[in-house]
């Protein structure tokens, strides 16, 4: 049975307007490299995304207790590391998820999340 898990990419802030089309192919080839180590192993990348810089993200403390929903646009100056991308990959086991997630490209570091299997409750 596949099991899922989300590799969140972190790594310091950034400007995405700033990425060259140099850079951008050096990091697409390799990501390209981890999406061929994925598919030898066996698994298989399910979903994932390069995310924007936060200064093009909001923050969203949602409405409790009778008061509104509070919308903040970033960037969020307290922030000195941003989720710049994901992966979600189907697995065989936590092993196989823990050293492909290390193959991920970063100049930051990654976090390892299983999927909760919510359509089973």
């Amino acid at each position: 049975m596949t099991k899922e898990y989300i590799v969140l990419i972190r790594e310091p802030e950034w400007d995405s307007s700033a990425v060259t089309e140099e850079q951008w192919a050096a990091a697409m080839q390799e990501h390209g490299a981890f999406a061929q180590a994925v598919a030898a192993a066996g698994a298989q990348i399910l979903g994932g995304d390069a995310l924007e810089s936060s200064d093009k993200a909001v923050r969203i403390t949602p409405a409790r207790d009778g008061k509104p929903a509070v919308y903040t646009d970033g960037p969020f100056t307290e922030t000195k590391e941003v989720v710049s991308g994901f992966y979600k990959i189907g697995v065989e086991n936590e092993a196989q998820a823990r050293e492909l997630a290390a193959l991920v490209p970063t100049g930051g570091w990654l976090e390892l999340f299983p999927v909760m299997q919510t359509n089973a409750m």
